[in-house]
C-alpha cells in the first residue's frame, strides 16, 4: 500500500488533524496527463487494480480503455475519513497515541478535497487533466472545481446532485440511528471488528436507494430461498459483506460528510461534463440540469438504465464512450493551444 505525507490539516471546523496520511493508487502513464479519480462511499483507492486483482473501475480505467492508463496517470486516493489506510477512525491519534475512533472530527467535502490537493503536490503532480467520479466522488469533483480551477482543467461528475437532497438525506439518518443505535456500537469507542447488526442494517438501507424498483422486481420477484424471499436473502448478504471489510466510525463519518454537500449556486470556472441516470433515486436528473445550465462551461448526458444510481459502477459499454470523446476533444484543444 502507497501512502504519502501532508502533515497537519486545519479542517473547516477549525480543528487541526495532526500528521495527516492519504493512501493512493498511483498507475498508467508517468509522463502522461493526470487524471484524478474518486470513489463513492465504500470505496478505496484501487480504482484501476492489477490483473490478478482488478480495480473497481477496471471496467473503465485501464490500458485502451475510457480512462487510458497508456496515455494518462490515473490517482486514486483512499478518501481522507476513511479505513483503508487514509487518517480515519482506526489511525492513532497523535495526542494520545490510541485509535480515534468516535473521536475522529467531523469532515466535509472540502476538508477531503483540500487534504487531496496537498497530496497531489506532494506527490509532484501541478495540475489534473480531469476529475472524475461517482456519488461522494461525484461530490468532490464538484469541490475541485469550486476551490481549485487553476489547478483542475475539468470535472466530470456522475450520479450526482449540487447539493445533497432531503430524500437522500433521510436513507443516511437510517443509516446513522441503525449504526449509533446498536448497542455493540459502544457510542463509537467498540474495539476489534465494526461486524455488527447496525451497520449491516445501514447498509440494507443504502442499497435499496442504489438500484431502481424496476431493478428489484425484475431481478427477484417474489421468489423464496428456503424460509425467506431472495430479496431478503440478498439484502443480508450486502449487510454482512460490508460489516466485515468496512468500519463503522469511518461510516459514519462520511455519511455526515455527504450530508453537508451543497455547492448552493457558485458558478465554476472550469468545463464539466456531467452523466445523470435514470431511475437514481438519490440524485435525479431533474435537479441535478437547471445548475448545469446556469453554468457557463457545461454539458451533460443522461444515460438510461434500470441500475438506477449504481448506474457509474456497470454497464461501462453505455456511457463510457461519452467520457473517451469528452477527454479526446479535451486533448485536442489543449494541443492546438
Amino acid at each position: 500500500m502507497q501512502t504519502v505525507a501532508i502533515g497537519d490539516l486545519e479542517l473547516e471546523s477549525g480543528t487541526v488533524l495532526r500528521q495527516v496520511e492519504l493512501a493512493y493508487e498511483r498507475s498508467g502513464n508517468p509522463d502522461g496527463p493526470a487524471i484524478l479519480i474518486c470513489h463513492a462511499l465504500t470505496g478505496d483507492q484501487y480504482a484501476v487494480g492489477s490483473t490478478e486483482r482488478p480495480g473497481w473501475w477496471s471496467g473503465l480505467a485501464g490500458p485502451g480503455k475510457v480512462i487510458d492508463t497508456e496515455c494518462f496517470q490515473v490517482i486514486n486516493f483512499n478518501v481522507l475519513g476513511g479505513c483503508s489506510g487514509s487518517t480515519g477512525p482506526l489511525s492513532v491519534n497523535p495526542a494520545t497515541g490510541a485509535p480515534y475512533r468516535s473521536d475522529f472530527p467531523l469532515l466535509t467535502i472540502r476538508d477531503m478535497v483540500r487534504a487531496e490537493y496537498k497530496a497531489l503536490v506532494e506527490l509532484g503532480v501541478h495540475g489534473v487533466e480531469a476529475v472524475i467520479g461517482g456519488s461522494l466522488g461525484g461530490m468532490k469533483a464538484l469541490e475541485w472545481g469550486a476551490l481549485y480551477p487553476e489547478f483542475t482543467r475539468s470535472i466530470v461528475p456522475l450520479a450526482i446532485t449540487p447539493s445533497f437532497s432531503s430524500y437522500a438525506l433521510a436513507f443516511n439518518h437510517i443509516g446513522i440511528q441503525a449504526i449509533e443505535g446498536d448497542p455493540d456500537f459502544q457510542n463509537g469507542q467498540y474495539t476489534g471488528t465494526s461486524d455488527f447488526r447496525g451497520l449491516q442494517l445501514a447498509r440494507m438501507a443504502g442499497m435499496i436507494s442504489y438500484r431502481s424498483g424496476r431493478m428489484f422486481n425484475g431481478r427477484f420477484g417474489r421468489a423464496e430461498n428456503n424460509s425467506s424471499f431472495e430479496v431478503e436473502s440478498y439484502l443480508d448478504y450486502q449487510g454482512e459483506k460490508l460489516a466485515q471489510r468496512f468500519d463503522a466510525n469511518s461510516y459514519l463519518i462520511l455519511l455526515k460528510a455527504m450530508n453537508s454537500h451543497d455547492l448552493g449556486e457558485r458558478p465554476l470556472k472550469v468545463p464539466i461534463f456531467s452523466l445523470l441516470y435514470t431511475h437514481d433515486l438519490l440524485y435525479p436528473a431533474e435537479e441535478m440540469i437547471p445548475w448545469l445550465e446556469r453554468q457557463p462551461r457545461a454539458a451533460w448526458k443522461i444515460v438510461e438504465t434500470d441500475f438506477g444510481h449504481d448506474g457509474f459502477l456497470v454497464e461501462f459499454e453505455k456511457w463510457g464512450g461519452f467520457i473517451r470523446q469528452f477527454l479526446q476533444e479535451k486533448k485536442q484543444i489543449e494541443a492546438i493551444r
